[in-house]
């Protein structure tokens, strides 16, 4: 029978708190935490241990020197071992997306994307390098790392990592004993603060400034922030606790634990209150300065969530968080409370008990509130069986009313059936409803995908309307990546798979090939891509680059196509770039644009590969006009003529080339015989000219070189030479 949720609470002052097993641990013996450091990624995600070089260890086999982190569910299960080369290891920590971050004692930081060994590196810059890493705080989003030099600095972004060196502390400092982050979410700057207990007073630093407190009650071992920002528990080195507003404008209470002994963790449970772990002891410290302690008899850890603690020691894993007031009132002995009426209002129903009916009417007037308390119980507590009894008593209040909403009804329902299953000690993923709003539905999924449950994240993706096509892609990635199958079995199981899904992008899985170094799985596999836009550049990076170049074209979209040529012209010597293009006219049409808008030299070789001597002597002579040195004028025209006659085919144009180089030899020799200018002027100008100055013979000659028709000539003549004065 499952046990009243009573029997597990103990009070603290006014209030309740639980702690609740929910995992006994499956790892083995080798597993002593007191060896590790342990970092548990928020909203109930996996654990990573890395051995801690500073402690003593049992010796157990040369295979356990090898660096590793080893990554774990919360029920013990080995999920992955992340191979280290980098050094010593000074941070280990989570994103919110579960991604694992690492930071070696030289600045060295890699960013795990998954559970199958992908990863990102970056550096924390020469700072770092120089004077080494110490240790690290971690957030969300960002970190920031301690260096041997007592300056900081801070990543923001774990998506756009750049390392930024925070203001010296104001103090001057012999020593720093503990500090810790304000994530930028709440701070008024909208950057990074860090909290820094130096001599007996904090210092606040971001990139700006270095702020001195003016504390006197040091020094602080131990500095911890509320997960909502805005509360600040100090530990002092001499054992006493306060608890100031992180502005530092109020104090609200002060606590002497009484141990001279330091403790290993100082964290907050909640909001509620002060949790301080000592080697085999829990103690909750209260607002009012009450305790409640729990003891162990071997090492723990302690994993801050927003709405509790997760506990890790060697054989279990629990859970530690205040009892809210609505189960409180549903659950306490004694209770009168509406909710507490209408749930044993269901019990009595169960035993065909008229007294069900009576408890309905004494509630009547608050039978709303009665509803809504119980499906928001329901939403807190942990065993199945308390979820389906509070949501029987709610659907039972909500079948008397005449007017209420189903939809939080309904929505609850959903969101349980999702909890129980990711809880599961299979899948572990120790997650609470209000935790569950916080993460999303859309990036639990993607933690289950991490994990490489496929069925389950399928039918929760399908249970809650959402997309399933990154299911599909991440099974297929990961069938790419084990399959020792051929290329051609892998594909077709793969394409299989997908069909299912009209228009699933391919591009991914084969990238993913491709960096498997399957070159041919991937070039199969972009043959299914829908979208060229997504196949072209994967097919360049694989130098595929005919491929790419017929797939562009395939697309009829002119700026792939100019995307594509633009690369290949600017990777291959021209001769080659031109076989490239030569028997595709879309592609060749696009070059010769490109040529007209960015080089006449391109052009003309293009032209003259391409054996199009016609186009090719029109740019030159198109060249020719555009110079104003007439020497150089009359070679281009020259090279046009080449091209011309390098051709066994006639071409007209070559005639009227020939006759304009003839024209300006002539016209530069007239300007030399009569300092005058001619170049530039047309034949009949030319000859009208000569007329004017009396050079006739000059003028017939020209006519006849040109074949100037002897109306025109006279016409010439006519309109030149002055008629005679009467006198």
């Amino acid at each position: 029978m499952v046990p009243n949720p009573t029997l597990g609470w103990e009070r603290l002052q006014d209030v309740f708190y639980r702690k609740r097993t929910d995992y006994s641990m499956l790892w083995t013996s080798d597993i002593v935490l007191s060896e590790f450091t342990v970092a548990g990624a928020r909203y109930g995600g996996a654990i990573a241990l890395v051995r801690d070089t500073s402690k003593p260890m049992a010796y157990r086999g040369p295979e356990n020197r090898n660096k590793m982190v080893l990554i774990y569910s919360n029920a013990g299960e080995l999920l992955y071992n992340v191979p280290w080369d980098k050094g010593i290891i000074r941070g280990v920590g989570w994103s919110d997306n579960e991604e694992l971050i690492i930071v070696a004692e030289d600045g060295s930081v890699r960013i795990y994307h998954d559970f199958q060994g992908g990863f990102t590196q970056f550096s924390l810059g020469k700072d770092s390098e120089d004077h080494t890493v110490s240790e690290c705080r971690f957030w969300g989003t960002g970190f920031v790392a301690k260096l041997g030099n007592n300056r900081f600095v801070s990543v923001a972004k774990y998506e756009d990592p750049r390392p930024k060196l925070l203001s010296e502390i104001a103090t001057v400092a012999t020593e720093i004993h503990g500090w810790t982050v304000l994530p930028p979410s709440y701070t008024l700057s909208r950057h990074v603060e860090v909290f820094v207990g130096v001599n007996n007073t904090i210092n606040v630093l971001d990139s700006m400034e270095a702020q001195d407190k003016q504390l006197v009650e040091g020094p602080f071992s131990h500095v911890s922030i509320s997960p909502n920002g805005t509360l600040l528990a100090l530990h002092t080195t001499y054992g006493r606790i306060y608890v100031i507003s992180s502005d530092f404008e109020k104090k609200f209470s002060e606590y002497d634990t009484g141990m001279v002994e330091s403790p290993a963790q100082v964290t907050w449970c909640a909001n509620d209150c002060v949790a301080v772990a000592w080697e085999n002891e829990i103690r909750l410290v209260g607002p009012g300065g009450g305790t409640l302690s729990f003891y162990y008899d071997s090492a723990i850890t302690l994993v801050p969530e927003s709405d509790g603690i997760r506990i890790i020691s060697n054989d279990k894993c629990e859970f530690l968080a205040k009892v809210p007031d609505v189960v409180v009132d549903i659950f306490r002995i004694g209770s009168t409370s509406p909710s507490a009426i209408l749930l044993d209002a269901v019990e009595q129903l169960e035993v065909k008990s008229p007294k069900a009916d009576d408890n309905i009417q004494l509630i009547r007037p608050d039978l709303n509130e009665a509803v809504d308390a119980c499906v928001k119980a329901a939403s807190f507590e942990p065993e199945p069986y308390w979820q389906k009894k509070l949501l029987k008593a709610a659907l039972l209040g909500k079948s008397v009313l005449e007017l209420y909403s189903s939809d939080e009804f309904v929505e609850m329902c959903e969101v349980l059936r999702v909890l129980n299953a990711v809880r599961h000690y299979e899948i572990a993923v120790l997650l609470t409803y209000e935790e569950f709003i916080r993460l999303t539905p859309e990036r639990l999924i993607n933690r289950l995908i991490n994990r490489n449950r496929f069925p389950l994240a399928l039918k929760l993706t399908e249970y809650l309307h959402l997309p399933i096509d990154k299911i599909y892609i991440r099974w297929s990635c990961c069938k790419v990546k084990q399959s020792l199958e051929d290329d051609a079995t892998v594909c077709k199981t793969i394409v299989n798979k997908l069909k299912v899904i009209p228009g699933i992008s391919y591009e991914d899985i084969a990238r993913t090939a491709y960096d498997e170094g399957r070159t041919k799985l991937a070039t199969q596999l972009l043959n299914y891509e829908p979208r060229a836009g997504k196949q072209v550049p994967l097919l360049l990076d694989m130098e595929e680059d005919e491929i790419a170049l017929v797939k562009a074209v395939e697309s009829g979209d002119p700026d792939l196509i100019h995307y594509v040529v633009l690369v290949l012209k600017n990777k291959y010597p021209l001769a080659q770039f031109f076989r490239l293009v030569n028997d595709k006219p879309i592609a060749s049409a696009v070059v010769e644009q490109l040529a007209r808008e960015e080089s006449a030299e391109l052009l003309k070789d293009f032209y003259y590969q391409d054996d199009r001597r016609a186009e090719s002597a029109l740019v030159t002579y198109r060249e020719a006009l555009s110079l104003n040195d007439v020497q150089a004028r009359v070679d281009k025209l020259k090279l046009a003529t080449k091209i011309y006659t390098d051709s066994k085919d006639q071409y007209p144009d070559s005639r009227a080339i020939e006759d304009s180089i003839k024209l300006y030899e002539l016209q530069t020799g007239y300007e030399k015989d009569y300092k005058q200018a001619f170049v530039g002027l047309t034949v009949a100008e030319t000859i009208k000219k000569l007329l004017k100055i009396n050079q006739g013979s000059k003028a017939s000659k020209l006519k006849g070189e040109f074949k100037i028709p002897d109306k025109m000539f006279i016409f010439l003549k006519e309109g030149t030479y002055p008629t005679s004065k009467k006198n």
